[in-house]
């Protein structure tokens, strides 16, 4: 009943609420990124798989710029990484666009992160459950670690939420997601800016 029908009211409701009173913040962050983004815009939109793998464009604040080498090729994260974006990403401003693909329904407030479609055939059937639900601005995997760990143990947190989708499931990821904001912890794997890609095999 809540997984269904309840979760999708609060989010609409929570979300429409939030937005009114935030707009001011959005659009200033829009103009500071667009500025600090060196005309590479302030908005990032890419197809993501939701619930049951229908593909829908999420949206969230541009943390990077598009600068390239001399072969024409993206710079690495980390040379493309702004400072203003790693602070609008360390305090997880970059996802607050999002709130508007909860409200479309594409998304939830929590729930699995949409990941890349190009992983879509790299999961294990147990993997691919993680797409029994709508994907979430946050999830029970970001309050485990979110970046820092591993894919393994990321798709595992995300499939227990399934089988455990609750609203005091849900209340408490948004409570651990506050705290994990305020003190900036997991934005960044052990070796890279942002998550390594999965290849199926880690």
């Amino acid at each position: 009943m809540y997984k269904n029908y309840i979760k999708r009211l609060l989010d609409f409701v929570t979300v429409s609420c939030v937005l009114l009173i935030i707009w001011p913040i959005l659009l200033l962050v829009a103009v500071w990124l667009h500025f600090a983004n060196k005309g590479a815009g302030a908005f990032f939109f890419q197809e993501r798989p939701g619930r049951n793998g229908k593909i829908f464009k999420v949206i969230k604040f541009k943390t990077m710029t598009d600068e390239r080498d001399k072969d024409g090729k993206l710079l690495p994260d980390a040379k493309r990484l702004t400072k203003v974006g790693r602070f609008v990403r360390s305090t997880s401003i970059d996802e607050l666009p999002q709130l508007l693909n909860v409200l479309k329904g594409d998304m939830s407030l929590v729930g699995p992160r949409p990941l890349l479609v190009k992983y879509l055939p790299l999961y294990s059937p147990q993997q691919a459950r993680r797409h029994e639900v709508r994907p979430g601005i946050t999830g029970w995997a970001q309050c485990h670690g979110r970046n820092a760990i591993s894919w393994t143990e990321k798709f595992k947190l995300d499939v227990w939420y399934v089988d455990h989708c609750t609203f005091v499931t849900d209340l408490k990821v948004i409570l651990l997601t506050i705290k994990k904001v305020i003190v900036r912890e997991g934005i960044s794997s052990n070796s890279s800016e942002t998550m390594e890609p999965f290849t199926g095999n880690n």
